[in-house]
Parts: C-alpha cells; sequence; structure tokens
C-alpha cells in the first residue's frame, strides 16, 4: 500500500482531500511520500485525481484537507511562484512574442537575477536539451518536439529541485515520444531532481519512472516500480490498467498458503496464486499475463497448468505474434510470442493446448 513515511520525505501528502463541489471528493484521503531524486510518476484513467493532486503541488489548486509538504515545510498557503517548482504543461505555454532565450531568461528575471548570470544559465538549459542554436527563434518557427524541449529547458533553467509535468508528451508523435521519454528520464537522473510526472499512457509510465502511483477514483490503488506493478498487481483494476492481460472468471473452490484452485465458469479447475481472496465460495477474477502463456508443449515447464484452446486470429506485428484464442469460454484470450527464427505461426481453426505455471496466474477481486 501507499508509503505514508514522512520523515525523510521531500514531497509529502498528509491525509489529501480535494472536493470542488464540498460534497464529492476527487482525491480521497491520499498519502503519499517521495524521497529527493525520485522520479515518480501518477497514472490513471481520466477523473483518477492524479492531475489534481499535480495541481495541488503547483499551487494551482487547494486542497480541501490535510497537508502538503516540501522538503518538509507546509506548503498550503505558499503561491505558485514561490514555491520553486519548475512545470512542464502539454501545451508548452511559451510566451509567442519572445524569442526561445527570452522566454529561458523570463523565470530568472522574475527571480531578479543579473544579466551576465542569466544568459549563462539560458545557454547551459539550451544546450542540455540540445537547442542551443535556436536561442533567436521564437516558438512558432520551431517544431513541436523542439518546442517541448524549449518548455523542458525552461522549466529547469532556475535550477528547481522538484519538477512537475502534466502530459508534457502528449501531443507528439509516436517515435518523438518515445525519444523525449529517455532524454527526459536521462536528465532528471542527471541533475538528480525530484520528479512528478503524470500521464495516463502505461508505457510511458513503465519506461520512465522509478515508481508509478496508479490511480483510480481519488485513490492511490498500488504504488511500487514498475517490474512490480506489471507483474504482482495487487487488484484487478491495476491488472487491467497495466498492460495486457488475461482474464478468465470462476469462483475459490480451495486456498492453501499460497495456492488456490479455482472453478472456471466453464466447469474447468485451474491452480492460482491467492492475492485478494480469502474464502471458499467467493467469485475471483483470474488474472494471466499474454507473455506468460506457452502453447509449445517442450517449453511448458513442470508443473505447468494446461487448457484447451482455439485459434480464432493471428497477428503478426513485427517483433511479436499476437494470436487470439477462445479460453474457457472467453473468446478475448491473447497469447503474445516472440517472432524467433522457430516460433510456429497459429492459423484460425487450429485445436492447441496451452499452459502457464501456477505462479503466474494471480486470483484478484471479481
Amino acid at each position: 500500500m501507499p508509503d505514508g513515511s514522512t520523515s525523510d520525505a521531500f514531497v509529502a501528502f498528509e491525509r489529501v482531500q480535494k472536493s470542488y463541489d464540498g460534497e464529492n471528493l476527487v482525491v480521497k484521503d491520499l498519502n503519499l511520500s517521495l524521497p529527493k531524486g525520485e522520479f515518480l510518476t501518477m497514472l490513471g484513467p481520466s477523473g483518477s485525481g492524479k492531475t489534481t493532486c499535480l495541481m495541488m503541488l503547483a499551487g494551482f489548486e487547494t486542497a480541501t484537507h490535510g497537508e502538503i509538504l516540501l522538503d518538509g515545510r507546509p506548503i498550503n498557503n505558499i503561491p505558485p511562484h514561490k514555491r520553486g517548482i519548475g512545470m512542464v504543461f502539454q501545451n508548452y505555454a511559451l510566451f509567442p512574442h519572445m524569442t526561445v532565450a527570452e522566454n529561458l531568461s523570463f523565470p530568472l528575471e522574475v527571480r531578479k537575477m543579473g544579466k551576465s548570470e542569466r544568459e549563462e544559465k539560458v545557454k547551459r538549459a539550451l544546450d542540455m536539451v540540445q537547442m542551443g542554436a535556436f536561442g533567436g527563434r521564437r516558438p512558432a518557427q520551431l517544431s513541436g518536439g523542439q518546442q517541448q524541449r524549449i518548455a523542458l529547458a525552461r522549466a529547469l533553467v532556475f535550477e528547481p529541485e522538484l519538477v512537475l509535468m502534466d502530459e508534457p508528451l502528449g501531443a507528439l508523435d509516436k517515435q518523438l515520444r518515445e525519444h523525449m521519454q529517455f532524454e527526459i528520464t536521462r536528465l532528471a537522473h542527471e541533475l538528480g531532481i525530484t520528479t512528478v510526472y503524470v500521464t495516463h499512457d502505461q508505457t510511458e509510465a513503465l519506461t520512465m519512472s522509478d515508481r508509478v502511483a496508479v490511480f483510480d477514483d481519488g485513490r492511490i490503488q498500488q504504488l511500487d516500480p514498475p517490474d512490480t506493478l506489471y507483474e504482482e498487481p495487487q487488484n484487478s483494476f491495476v491488472a487491467q490498467f497495466i498492460g495486457e492481460n488475461n482474464t478468465l472468471e470462476g469462483v475459490v473452490q480451495e486456498i492453501s498458503g499460497d495456492k488456490c484452485l479455482i472453478r472456471l465458469d466453464d466447469g474447468e479447475l485451474i491452480d492460482a496464486k491467492p492475492i485478494n481472496v480469502s474464502q471458499v465460495g467467493e467469485r475471483t477474477r483470474v488474472s494471466i499475463r499474454p507473455e506468460r502463456v506457452e502453447f509449445n508443449k517442450e517449453r511448458l515447464q513442470e508443473g505447468a497448468h494446461t487448457l484447451k484452446a482455439e485459434v480464432l486470429e493471428f497477428i503478426y506485428m513485427g517483433d511479436i505474434f499476437r494470436t487470439r484464442l477462445r479460453v474457457a469460454g472467453n473468446d478475448e484470450f491473447v497469447v503474445k510470442t516472440r517472432n524467433a527464427p522457430d516460433q510456429v505461426r497459429l492459423k484460425p481453426g487450429e485445436q492447441i493446448e496451452i499452459g502457464w505455471l501456477p505462479e503466474d496466474c494471480r486470483a484478484l477481486d471479481a
């Protein structure tokens, strides 16, 4: 569950709530702490509360209840421009009438910095994002990717200890977005900046973050490093939201230690790992990742569980093959296999047997 300890936290939310109408809470009793230098992503669907949390941290929204602390100091009553936080938005928010260099110089002027120091910092920030030659241009003369780099440089120019980013790569094309993901992560780690990043793009969250907080309905559903989040989801929402996921519905028949027996709705029996089911007779949704399912008998490990399946669709995706199957009455069961020289291409209509290890199969809330 979310880490509530705030003793060594650089950023801390303590029992924070937010309501816009006095009745409905968009953020519900949030406890979250970040150490210095961490890259934390807030991930979730629209309306889950992630952007509201970011805006409260920035000072553009006020918490209805609870405290937000920055380096041990409560900041609820400190105006945004005095918090010393860098911000990068999706729409870049660059001043169109100013050159790139003037855009970067502006936050330094506000901080009453001398001209030569300003010029030095602007040059350094532009070089950091490989835009040193563009200082004299105006934003309208730059591509979307270049404008994004300038927005990033402007957030870093006054050397803040904390940078907040709200869907900053949403407007970029896929290739550029992937390139910028690595750039931003590299810069954040090289400069030792604490970063809070908001996105609804799960791949972005997994690629960039030290930890990811998955939001739904105003609460953090799970807070973990990317690999834990993907491989060990704690509930059905997280399993479905992060990556592709196969689900089979059923009822718990037996539970003993770290194994349980599930009777699927079509009558089949399978073994699974009980995660948040606790009693016999309880309905469950079993979760298995597509890449953990095997149909090559030689690759099936000892103790693997097998079920019959019918091939419905084969999709060639370049580096991987994606095969859709009918399994235990579910027509949306997907298997992903690497495009290896010896890999079999299954054909629609084929009857096959698939299998997986019980520990890769998680019994979650229905």
